[in-house]
């Protein structure tokens, strides 16, 4: 027997390049930027933040307060009396948006007359106004539509002076207040009993 005589063999190493430190640094950059557009993205289809202006939902709400508000909320659910949402003007949408309680609902019929409220025949009990209104008027609300007024009747631009605010301008329901943060808290809604 013929014994061959060994041959040394070579470890092959292939040599995986490491990106340098720089490299490194801008792949996390944009990383993180990529996360970040992607969350904000997220958090704006979910959510809006809207900035109160004006004194038309005193006392509930301040001028200059900062509103959380779900866009979502309806997608789910019906709109209620007594909520409080935020809405583009339906009289000029590319204007602002604004921010009233929901009053009246499709079918119902809206009064107001010697400073009370009364939804279909029934008077309604309104702890949040900042004064009776000074106004009286009657409204039937029509099919996707809603009758919204501002908790500071007499200094409001709402339903009583424009119309009704059609469902398909609905922003959202405001959540909670958030700026400045010595007034965080979730915003009062108050469910409207009693009316049929």
């Amino acid at each position: 027997m013929i014994e061959e005589p060994e041959i040394e063999k070579e470890e092959v190493v292939e040599e995986v390049e490491k990106p340098s430190a720089f490299g490194r640094i801008l792949m996390d950059v944009v990383e993180t930027i990529l996360l970040s557009a992607v969350l904000f993205l997220l958090i704006n289809a979910l959510s809006a933040r809207v900035r109160v202006d004006g004194f038309s939902m005193n006392p509930t709400l301040q001028d200059g307060e900062f509103v959380f508000v779900n866009r979502l909320s309806y997608k789910f659910s019906e709109p209620a009396r007594g909520d409080i949402i935020v809405f583009h003007f339906p009289i000029d949408p590319e204007r602002q948006d604004l921010i009233k309680r929901i009053i009246g609902l499709p079918g119902d019929e809206v009064m107001v007359e010697n400073g009370r409220v009364y939804i279909n025949g029934h008077e309604i009990l309104e702890p949040y106004i900042a004064a009776a209104p000074l106004y009286s008027g009657k409204w039937k609300v029509a099919n996707d539509e809603l009758f919204v007024l501002g908790d500071n009747r007499n200094d409001s631009s709402d339903s009583h002076s424009w119309g009704f605010l059609p469902y398909n301008e609905i922003v959202g329901k405001a959540i909670f207040i958030y700026w400045p943060s010595s007034e965080w808290k979730l915003i009062d809604h108050f469910d409207v009993q009693g009316v049929s």
